[in-house]
């Protein structure tokens, strides 16, 4: 059955908002695949549309007569031979700006009932502007705050000596940790030196060997391992990043 025989209606033309709302229903009614439109019925049945309105303005009516030029424009271009094309080319289809009109009125038409639900929804609501307690005649209640010179000083004098003290404290421990980081650097590359020397050569690892040392106690020597080869004393080896290193007395 061809989409002219399957309605047969007798419409106003007010019943649409347009030429693109008729064709849309006309799609919608059959259940056409938009992407592959039978343009000979779709014309058929569309012209079908147009002649048995009831009530024709012309004014009005003149855009519905267009898409039917349009239609008619489309349906004799699919019917002349199609040219030659080379192969793995495919020709121009003749509905594709109509396709994508459709497309378009279509995501225009999912706005609109969008739009339309959230009216419905929202239409009986109203907002509450924003008020302050002033503007609502509320007066807060205003504690009374007393001020006490005398204690407000002795509150400052107390935090100044605090931190004073505080403050005094920690310079004095940072300046005790760095003479004694520098004095440790100094023993440990006395000590590193003389295991050397006695054993030739010997991986850091070796160096806590017999015991459980602890972060600052591998930092240290590995400081001292430093030092001895800027000191030119001893030679190191690594083959590859995060290896062993191996120790060496220069000779």
């Amino acid at each position: 059955m061809t989409v002219r025989e399957h309605i047969r209606p007798n419409v106003k033309i007010q019943q649409f908002e347009g030429p693109m709302d008729l064709l849309f229903h006309l799609i919608e009614k059959n259940d056409i695949d938009i992407y592959d439109i039978p343009i000979a019925d779709v014309t058929a049945q569309y012209l079908d549309f147009l002649a048995q309105m009831e009530e024709l303005d012309m004014e009005v009516a003149s855009e519905f007569l267009v898409m039917g030029a349009t239609l008619v424009n489309i349906k004799s271009r699919m019917m002349l031979p199609k040219a030659k094309k080379e192969e793995g080319e495919e020709g121009d289809d003749p509905r594709e700006e109509l396709v994508i009109s459709l497309l378009r009125y279509k995501r225009c038409r999912l706005f609109a009932e969008d739009l339309r639900k959230r009216r419905e929804m929202y239409s009986g609501c109203s907002l509450r502007l924003p008020t302050t307690a002033k503007e609502l005649g509320i007066e807060p209640p205003k504690e009374p705050q007393e001020f006490n010179g005398e204690e407000f000083d002795q509150a400052v004098s107390d935090i100044c000596a605090r931190n004073e003290v505080r403050f005094a404290d920690i310079s004095a421990k940072i300046t005790h940790i760095l003479k004694k980081d520098k004095l440790s650097v100094r023993e440990r590359m006395k000590s590193v030196f003389q295991i050397i020397r006695r054993r030739g050569k010997m991986l850091f690892e070796e160096l806590f060997a017999g015991k459980k040392p602890e972060k600052m106690d591998r930092i240290v020597s590995f400081m001292a391992i430093l030092e001895l080869l800027r000191a030119d004393k001893i030679t190191c080896e690594q083959e590859r990043p995060f290896d062993s290193i191996l120790i060496e007395e220069k000779r």
